[in-house]
């Protein structure tokens, strides 16, 4: 091969080499990004189609509940809401055999669709009254939570127990809509 057809391929290699790499740095790697970007774009739109679908199976349920819920709310006056739940802590205690020592019941207007009724209730019992009392609680038609449970042994043998419980409740505002 002659110098002069050498420099020329050498030339028309290095161009070659450079179309090659502008190519790849302007066109390939956009491309390929641009692919695996819409592959997660339609892979979440997947489970979210997905995730829609289980909720419509579960319409009726979920219509049942939130019904519930409404029907069962705490009244959106707070005076009475707070009767209501100390009347309900006082037959829930009654009927465990609990012993309710002290209610300290706060409102916090969160939303203007709902307010929420934070209490903090201090019981003492036995361990089976105690654990009454919260199965009381809990599966009560009243909307209450559980925020953060406390027990502690009031006497050296341990039969004796006090109870402390962070309570959570909801009062829907008039007019909102489902």
């Amino acid at each position: 091969m002659k110098v002069q057809n050498r420099q020329q391929f050498l030339v028309m290699l290095t161009i070659a080499a450079a179309a090659l790499l502008i190519a790849n740095s302007l066109i390939y790697e956009p491309m390929a990004k641009l692919w695996s970007a819409r592959s997660a774009q339609i892979k979440e739109l997947r489970t979210k189609v997905h995730d829609g679908k289980l909720l419509i199976q579960r319409e009726t349920g979920v219509r049942g509940h939130w019904s519930d819920m409404k029907n069962n709310a705490l009244p959106a006056n707070p005076s009475l809401a707070g009767q209501k739940v100390i009347e309900a802590f006082d037959t829930w205690s009654r009927s465990s055999g609990a012993e309710v020592t002290s209610i300290m019941p706060q409102w916090k207007n969160d939303s203007t669709n709902y307010m929420t009724f934070n209490c903090r209730v201090e019981a003492s019992g036995t361990l089976g009254t105690l654990s009454q009392f919260i199965y009381d609680i809990e599966k009560g038609p009243m909307p209450l939570k559980l925020d953060s449970v406390e027990l502690s042994a009031h006497s050296d043998n341990g039969e004796q127990l006090t109870l402390g419980l962070q309570v959570s409740g909801l009062a829907l505002i008039t007019g909102t809509k489902p």
